[in-house]
C-alpha cells in the first residue's frame, strides 16, 4: 500500500486528513513540526508527502529540498494557501510535484495524490490533474520560455491566448494584436517571433505613434546620404533589418494615410526603396502590428485603409485585460517581484495578507504594466523580507478614493459585488470561486442564497 507523510502545524486538520487517507487504503503517518518530520522521512521511504508550504518551524522550500535529497522519487504536494500560490509554483520549479489550494475537497486530494504516485511509477504520461496543468506548465519553463514570462497562466483567457499563439506561430500569416494598454501586446508578439521558423533572425520592434509622419518612410525604409537635410549617411531601414525575421509595428493606427500607402506596397509587393534611391531590395519578413483603437471604425471613419487592415488582420488575437486575468495575478505578481528583486539588488521573499488582499479589491486599469511599476516600486520601499501595506501607492491600498459610487458601497453590497465577480471571473464555477474569495464552498453557497443572486 502506498506510504504518505502529512506534515501540517494545524493538528485537527492534520489528523481529519490522517482518517480520510488511512479509509481509502493508504498508509499514512503525520508530522505536526518539521524536525519530527525530517527524522521520519529519514527513517522511513514515502511515496507521496503532503506538506504545509509555511510551517511555523521551518522553511518550506528547505524541507522540500531535503525530502528531495533524501529520496528524489518521492512525490511532494504542497498545500497552500491562496496567497501562497506563487511561492507554491517557485516551489515546483525545485522538484515540488504538485499543490493543491485551501480549502480543498476530499475527492481533490485524492486525485492529486493518485495522479503523483502514477507519475513516480512511470504510468502518468499526462502532467498531473487538468485544473493544476498550466500552472505546472507556467512553473516548469526557463526564464528564457519561448512563450514570454507573462503570456502563459492558468486562467482561461491565458490558456486560450497560449493556444493562439501557438496556433499562429508557426505560419507567415500577419497577425494583428488588439487589447489594452499594458497588456504586453509586444510580449506576445515577441513569443510569437519566438515559436516561429523565424526564431533565428531579427526581431523589430517599432512604435508607430512616436515617428514623425515626416520621418516615417526613412524609419520603415532607410535612406540614402544626401536624400533629404539631415540625411548626413545611408541609413538601414525597420524593413531592411527585419529580414529574414518578424517587424513587429505598435500602435499602428497612429500611421498617416500617407504612410499607410507606403506599408501597404511594401507588404504587396514585398520589395523597398530606401527613401533618395531607385534600387529596389527584396524583403522576407513577417509583419505584426498591434493597437488599442478599433480599427474597423477608423476604416468606416476612413482614416485607415480597409486594404491596409485586411492586409494586416489575416490573424487577429485579443489580448485580455489584467482583470480577464485574475486568477494570474498571483504569478504576475511573483515574477515580477523576482524581476524587481534582481534589477534593485535586493531580497523581499513576498507580499503579506493585507497586500494580497489589496491586490485583489484592485481593477489594474494600467493591466501588467501597471501591476509590474506597482511591485517594483514596493520592492524599493521595502527594508524587510515581505512587502507591506504601506509600500502600495495609495490608489491601490484605497481605490474607493478614486471612485465615488464604491465609496458609497455598504459592507454588503460591496461583499455582494465581489461575489459576483469572482464567479464572472471562474465562469462561475464556485469551488474556483470560493478560492479566490479565500471562502470555503459552503460559506460561498450562503453567500450566495443570502444575496439571493441566482446563478
Amino acid at each position: 500500500m502506498p506510504n504518505i507523510l502529512i506534515i501540517e502545524d494545524d493538528t485537527a486538520f492534520c489528523q481529519m486528513l490522517q482518517k480520510f487517507l488511512s479509509r481509502k487504503g493508504y498508509v499514512v503517518q503525520t508530522s505536526f513540526t518539521a524536525p519530527d518530520a525530517k527524522a521520519k522521512f529519514e527513517k522511513y521511504d514515502f511515496d507521496v508527502i503532503l506538506t504545509d508550504l509555511r510551517l511555523p518551524d521551518y522553511d518550506g522550500i528547505q524541507l522540500l529540498t531535503e525530502i528531495k535529497e533524501k529520496n528524489s522519487k518521492t512525490q511532494v504536494i504542497l498545500m497552500t494557501g491562496y496567497a501562497e500560490v506563487g511561492s507554491a509554483v517557485n516551489a515546483m520549479k525545485k522538484g515540488a510535484y504538485d499543490y493543491i489550494s485551501k480549502p480543498f475537497t476530499p475527492d481533490e486530494i485524492v486525485m492529486v495524490i493518485e495522479s503523483a504516485l502514477k507519475a513516480e511509477s512511470g504510468q502518468n504520461e499526462e502532467y498531473k490533474r487538468s485544473e493544476s496543468k498550466s500552472t505546472s506548465d507556467y512553473s516548469s519553463k526557463s526564464e528564457e520560455d519561448v512563450l514570454g514570462n507573462i503570456v502563459t497562466g492558468v486562467s482561461e483567457a491565458s490558456k486560450t491566448l497560449e493556444e493562439y499563439i501557438k496556433l499562429v506561430a508557426p505560419t507567415n500569416m500577419s497577425v494583428l494584436i488588439t487589447g489594452e494598454s499594458g497588456t504586453g501586446k509586444e510580449v506576445t508578439a515577441k513569443a510569437i517571433h519566438d515559436n516561429s521558423a523565424r526564431k533565428d533572425y531579427e526581431f523589430i520592434a517599432v512604435d508607430c505613434g512616436a515617428i514623425p509622419k515626416e520621418l516615417a518612410a526613412s524609419e520603415f525604409f532607410g535612406h540614402i546620404k544626401g536624400s533629404f537635410t539631415g540625411a548626413v549617411e545611408d541609413k538601414i531601414g525597420n524593413f531592411e533589418a527585419a529580414n529574414g525575421g518578424t517587424l513587429f509595428l505598435d500602435e499602428v493606427g497612429n500611421l498617416s494615410y500617407d504612410n499607410q500607402v507606403h506599408l501597404l506596397r511594401a507588404l504587396q509587393e514585398r520589395k523597398i526603396k530606401r527613401v533618395g534611391s531607385t534600387k529596389e531590395i527584396d524583403v522576407d519578413l513577417r509583419i505584426i502590428t498591434a493597437t488599442n483603437e478599433d480599427l474597423n471604425e477608423a476604416v468606416d471613419n476612413g482614416t485607415f485603409r480597409e486594404d491596409l487592415y485586411h492586409r494586416l488582420n489575416e490573424f487577429s488575437i485579443q489580448i485580455p485585460s489584467l482583470e480577464e486575468r485574475f486568477e494570474d495575478l498571483i504569478l504576475f505578481a511573483d515574477r515580477f517581484l523576482t524581476e524587481a528583486n534582481e534589477s534593485l539588488d535586493k531580497n523581499v521573499h513576498g507580499f503579506s495578507t493585507e497586500v494580497w488582499e489589496a491586490f485583489q479589491k484592485y481593477q489594474w486599469p494600467g493591466n501588467l504594466r501597471e501591476l509590474k511599476n506597482v511591485v517594483k516600486r514596493a520592492v524599493l520601499l521595502t527594508t524587510g523580507e515581505e512587502i507591506l501595506l504601506n509600500a502600495l501607492p495609495k490608489e491601490v491600498v484605497d481605490p474607493a478614493a478614486k471612485d465615488s459610487v464604491v465609496e458609497n458601497f455598504s459592507k454588503a453590497e460591496f461583499e455582494k459585488e465581489r461575489i459576483i465577480k469572482a464567479l464572472k471571473k471562474t465562469n462561475f464555477n464556485k469551488s474556483k470561486a470560493a478560492k479566490l474569495l479565500q471562502v470555503t464552498r459552503k460559506t460561498l453557497y450562503n453567500k450566495i442564497s443570502h444575496y439571493k443572486l441566482d446563478f
